[in-house]
């Protein structure tokens, strides 16, 4: 996959030398428990876990931890001579991420990922949501200086949003709050990162425009959108869409590019 990720900006380069391609990877925010080094460690080595696919595709090789890693899964790597220099020759230009949740590491925790990234432990300072994602927008700003610490590329957040269980009026419609809430403070911690921390972020995208069935549970009562859908789980409703309160805010928060978060 990396090497073919290669080739293909390669490719895409001689077609349109100026064009920008990335990846993308789907993260958490993982902290430490506690201040114990097995704890501190520990969740450095769990996020190498999800970060040795953007180290090789934007760094161009695989990283120093990467044959403890294969040797501890009982995976080998099969190079084809000349594998390197192309992983090396053809990197990633930005790199995209999905950002929902903060997790927590403690050397106890089962390590398992699901399309939210990483999952550890909850985080007792944090808010939840129905489904006990941790709503964190600081992790946000800390996930944006860790990446952008470590590539020194661009950055694109490609999902964002909070999965809650919506109960319209008569006309169908939400008055969403806690998602205006959500996506204002998670917005303005991306300012921060940008004016106060220097990264480079090229672009922000909410999870998602219109209620759809979760990817993650496969139930559509986990609405994300700011458009409601009249469906079910059991697949009953008409189908009509409206607007929720969120629309309109989210709205304006495009036509201002950010600056305008208040409702």
């Amino acid at each position: 996959m990396f090497v073919a990720s290669a080739l293909t900006n390669k490719l895409c380069h001689e077609i349109i030398p100026d064009a920008k391609i990335g990846c993308m990877v789907a993260l958490s925010c993982i902290y430490p428990k506690d201040c114990r080094p097995e704890n501190v460690f520990g969740a450095l080595d769990y996020r190498r876990g999800a970060l040795i696919y953007s180290d090789v595709m934007m760094r161009g090789y695989y990283p120093s931890y990467a044959d403890r890693f294969f040797e501890e899964m009982g995976v080998t790597i099969n190079k084809e001579p000349g594998d390197d220099e192309i992983l090396k020759g053809y990197p990633s230009d930005f790199l995209a991420f999905s950002y929902y949740r903060s997790s927590v590491y403690h050397t106890e925790i089962v390590q398992n990922t699901d399309t939210g990234g990483q999952m550890g432990d909850v985080n007792p300072f944090v808010e939840k949501t129905e489904w006990g994602w941790a709503i964190d927008p600081v992790g946000l700003r800390y996930t944006l200086s860790e990446l952008y610490d470590r590539y020194q590329k661009p950055l694109f957040i490609v999902e964002n949003g909070m999965g809650t269980i919506d109960q319209p009026d008569e006309n169908g419609y939400v008055e969403d709050d806690y998602r205006i809430d959500y996506f204002r403070d998670h917005i303005a911690e991306m300012k921060k990162s940008v004016t106060l921390d220097g990264v480079d972020l090229m672009g922000y995208t909410p999870w998602g425009c219109i209620d759809l069935v979760s990817a993650g549970t496969g139930e559509m009562k986990k609405r994300y959108g700011f458009i409601y859908v009249d469906m079910d789980d059991e697949g009953n409703g008409t189908l009509k869409r409206t607007k929720k309160k969120s629309f309109e805010w989210y709205k304006k928060v495009i036509a201002t590019n950010g600056e305008d978060l208040s409702y």
